[in-house]
Order: structure tokens, then sequence, then C-alpha cells
């Protein structure tokens, strides 16, 4: 079981539409410079998202992608499965012919782990992911100020 890069790009395009947004149409090639994602893919994805009625786009001059709902109401689960990505531990697909067309040993644990994941991606919205990115954006600012000032202040007492 692994996460490919269609449910990780999907996620984060839509991390960096939330934090670009603000309201106004995101365009997918900006999202692709930001991100270093393939514009044709991000095409692809963006279909998926819209289809699944979690982005919406505009056309013309300014247009380009939106989110349709609040960020907290859009789980990281739904986009994952919105861009068909599927999440399974499980060698069967759950169909439970594991083995010789009989439920392995182990489908339990494997169902239970399946169950876990979806559950906590289920319950990360993308309003979190938002507010922690923004955080240590903050943060690194910060530090980059006194770092600066610091920086500025031993010039400065050097020239003295």
């Amino acid at each position: 079981m692994r996460l490919t890069t269609k449910g990780r790009f999907a996620v984060t395009a839509m991390v960096d539409l939330a934090m670009s947004g603000g309201g106004r149409p995101v365009t997918l090639a900006d999202i692709s410079q930001r991100q270093k994602i393939s514009l044709s893919y991000l095409e692809q994805l963006f279909g998926k998202l819209r289809r699944k009625t979690l982005v919406s786009s505009v056309r013309g001059p300014g247009g380009g992608y939106r989110l349709t709902r609040p960020t907290s109401d859009v789980s990281v689960g739904e986009i994952i499965l919105a861009v068909d990505e599927p999440i399974d531990a499980t060698q069967c697909g759950g169909k439970e012919n594991c083995r010789d067309d009989h439920k392995c040993i182990t489908h339990d644990l494997w169902t239970d782990l399946n169950r876990h994941i979806f559950e906590y991606l289920g319950s990360v919205s993308l309003f979190d992911l938002v507010e922690k990115q923004r955080q240590k954006s903050a943060k690194s600012s910060v530090v980059e100020f006194v770092e600066r000032r610091e920086g500025a202040a031993a010039v400065v007492s050097e020239t003295l």
C-alpha cells in the first residue's frame, strides 16, 4: 500500500489553491510553477476535482479555479478519493479472495488499517493544512527578520 503522486499532488495543489485564492480564481499555471507539478498533470487532477465538485472553474481572462466549499468542509480523504486514489493495504482489494479465493489470515488486520487510514485522512481538513503552512511561514518570517536585524546591528557595531 502506498499513496501515489496522484493523491499527493492533488492534496498539495488544493492546499496551494486554498492559500493563494482568497476567493479569486487561481490558474493551474501558477500552481504548477509554485509547486513544481506538471501543468498537464494538474489539468487531469483538477478535471476530477471539478467533477467531484471540490473546485469550480472560471473561464476567460482572470479565470482559473476556486474552492467550492470552505476549507474546513474539505477533508484530505475526500481529495484523495476524488482523484481515484486507491488506498488499500489488502492484497485482494477488499474482496476477501486473498489466498486461493479465500480470505487470508491477516485480511482483517489490513482491513482495520484501511479503516484507520481513512478515518485519519477524513479527520484532517484543508483548513488544518493551510493553517499549519501559515504558522510555518509566520515563524520563518520572524526568524528571518530577527536574523536580518541582528546582522544589521552587528554591522553597525563593527563600524563604530
